[in-house]
Formats: structure tokens, sequence, C-alpha cells
């Protein structure tokens, strides 16, 4: 019995052997035939013309019809860096006023909502006042910062103001002064006059425009702007870090276009937290000791000289008020509940005759008030 089991099982491994013997055979096979045939058509290339492609090689959009013109440039800074623009112009523009959002988020994203011929609904989103846009006849411009998505050069979480924690001579205020002087005078649909909003990054952008101002930059709207990544934006709320904000960081810096997407491993984010026991050791299970920003957080966890020589109310406070403001803060805000107070509070002192400095509050969320009108409707 026990020898007939024995010769059983040599059978089997004898025809297994030979199915894969001729498996490996007729693969070869294949493989030279497929060689053969791909010889034979580079072969045949030279002997026939190739069948006309009904492909163009550049499709330009028939665009007649639009409500507005649209065109994407790449804007010089003073040290050769370029930055992308889209401008949106509406159908027949002459003497229109220009509003400007600079912004990490990606402005073909934030110009393209929708494809349509209409202007509204291709703006309808984040970071667009679209009614006050359309109704109000402005030119759009949204732009790449320095470092993201179009734009070139390096990127820096809020890039710091020149100085010692940034020795190079270009800044936020530095690029805005740059757009808005290159806008004037290449824009002639324009009327010379620029004003500049955003939400929270695109927020903190406007707050630095009012750092030697152009003197075209007429009005500044920050809403719910990033100004103290430690005191009560974002990062630390008074010292108490919220690690929600490392999905950000991943996203803000892992690469200029911001492909990585954070990922989850449990149905709740408390319990990721819970179960890494720390942030440093979340950061490192999703490799973000790779981004300088996340670097920066584990080096300076306390409130030293990095946080404070970038608080954009302590900075503002000691620059002159040109350019009338107006704060947008949100009273349920989960991430920069901080900063439009603590800016009206630096600033306000500087408006005498109390006609440059406003705040707005209301019953939002994070960059809720860009759907306001649905608040007032009810």
């Amino acid at each position: 019995m026990k020898r007939e089991r024995i010769m059983g099982f040599l059978l089997v491994l004898s025809c297994i052997f030979g199915l894969g013997q001729a498996f490996s055979q007729t693969s070869r096979s294949d493989q030279r035939e497929q060689e053969k045939s791909q010889a034979q058509t580079e072969d045949q290339r030279g002997k026939y013309p190739a069948l006309p492609s009904e492909t163009p090689p550049e499709f330009k959009r028939a665009t007649d019809s639009f409500e507005y013109v649209r065109r994407d440039v790449m804007i010089p800074m003073r040290d050769g860096v370029k930055l992308h623009t889209v401008i949106l112009l509406p159908k027949g523009a002459g003497g229109a006023p220009m509003l400007l959002t600079r912004t990490p988020y990606d402005a073909t994203k934030l110009t393209s909502h929708a494809e349509t011929s209409h202007l509204g609904p291709i703006l309808e989103g984040y970071d667009n006042a679209v009614d006050v846009i359309v109704e109000g006849g402005y030119i759009r411009v949204v732009q790449d910062v320095r470092g993201k998505h179009g734009s070139e050069g390096d990127y820096m979480m809020n890039r710091p103001q020149h100085g010692p924690l940034n020795p190079t001579p270009v800044d936020h205020s530095t690029d805005t002064y740059d757009t808005i002087d290159w806008l004037v005078k290449n824009v002639p649909e324009s009327n010379g006059k620029v004003g500049i909003l955003g939400i929270s990054y695109d927020g903190f952008t406007p707050l630095m425009a009012l750092i030697h101002p152009h003197p075209a930059l007429k009005v500044s709207v920050p809403m719910n702007p990033m100004v103290d990544g430690w005191m009560g934006d974002d990062w630390f709320h008074n010292g108490a870090f919220r690690e929600l904000g490392m999905a950000y960081i991943l996203d803000q810096e892992a690469t200029r276009k911001s492909e990585p997407q954070w990922w989850t491993s449990h149905f709740d984010d408390y319990d990721t937290f819970m179960e890494s026991g720390s942030a440093g050791e979340l950061g490192r299970r999703r490799g973000l000791e790779q981004v300088g920003f996340w670097r920066n957080i584990l080096a300076h966890p306390s409130y030293d000289a990095f946080w404070r020589d970038q608080a954009v109310d302590k900075i503002l406070a000691a620059e002159p008020l040109k350019v009338p403001v107006m704060l947008v803060g949100s009273l349920w805000d989960q991430e920069d509940i901080y900063g439009a107070i603590a800016v009206y509070k630096a600033i306000k002192p500087k408006d005498t005759d109390n006609d440059k400095v406003f705040l707005v509050l209301g019953p939002w969320h994070h960059g809720g008030r860009s759907s306001a009108r649905s608040w007032i409707n009810t």
C-alpha cells in the first residue's frame, strides 16, 4: 500500500513537471512569435504611410460664445522666478477693478469648478465671492504662490518675511507687490486698481500685502487668516498641538502639486492618534520627517523666536497703516479662530479716522462665510 502511494505521488510529479515543461516551451514559443510579429511590424512601417491621426496636434477651444476670457500667464518676480497666474476677464470688460487671490491650493483648480461658458459656475467654490465678482464686473485673478503647482521657486509654509528666518530678498509681500505691478501694466481692461482677498492660508497672503503695499492696492480682505501658528491658529492652540493638521502639512509640502494624500488606518481619527501613541510617532509612520515644516514643528514645540518672529499681528503692529482692511472671523472656526481678532487689536489703534480697519464676525465654521448668502437669506 505504501509503495502504491509513492508510485502515485511520483506519477503526479511527473505529470506536473511535464506540464511545466510544456508551459515553459509554449511561453518561449509565444515570446518568439511576438518578437517576430513586432519585427515584421517595424519592417512594414517604411513600406506604407501611417493612417492619418484624427487628433489635431493642438486643440483650440472655440470660446467665442463664452461670457469671459481666460488668460494663463507667468508673472516674473524681482528675482527672476515666474508665478503662474490665471486672469478671468468678463467679456467686453473695460476700466474694471481686479480682485486678486494668492494661493497654495492650485489656481487652475480654483478657477475651473465647472465646464461652462458662464463665469459664475467656474468660480463657485472656496475663496471666490461669486456674487460680488460677477455682479460687480470684476476681473478675477488667482495666482499660485511661489513653489506650488504651476509656479516656479521654492516653497515654505507661510514663507516668513525677509529676515532671520528668510535670508532671501523675496517673500509674500514682495511677490504681491511685483504681481500687482505687472497686472496694472499688462491688463489694459482694468482701471489700475486691485483688491486682495482670501480664506485661511489665502487670508494670510492679503495680510502680507499690507507690508510695503503697492500704490494700486486699494483694499485687503483677510478671512480667517493664519496669523500665529502657535498661539491659536492651525498648528498649536495655546500650546496644544492639533494632530488634525498633520494631513494638511503632508498635502502642502510633500510635492509641488500636492499629489501624495494622507491615508486613513482607522474609522475614527481619534483612534489613529491614540494607537500611534504620540504625534511624533504618527509622523514617522507617515513619512513626515522628510518634510521641512514638520521638522520645524518637532524642533519648536514651545513659543520661541521661530513662532514670535512670524506672528503677523506683531509684524503689522510695527507697520504703517496705508490700505483699508476688512478682517473676517468665524465664531465657530475650528482652525483659525485667533488670527482675525488678534490683527484687529494690533492695527485698529492706528485707524485714527475710523475709516480703514473693520472687523466682521459671524456664526460660521472655518471658511463658512464664503457661503454667507445662505445665512442672510434665512
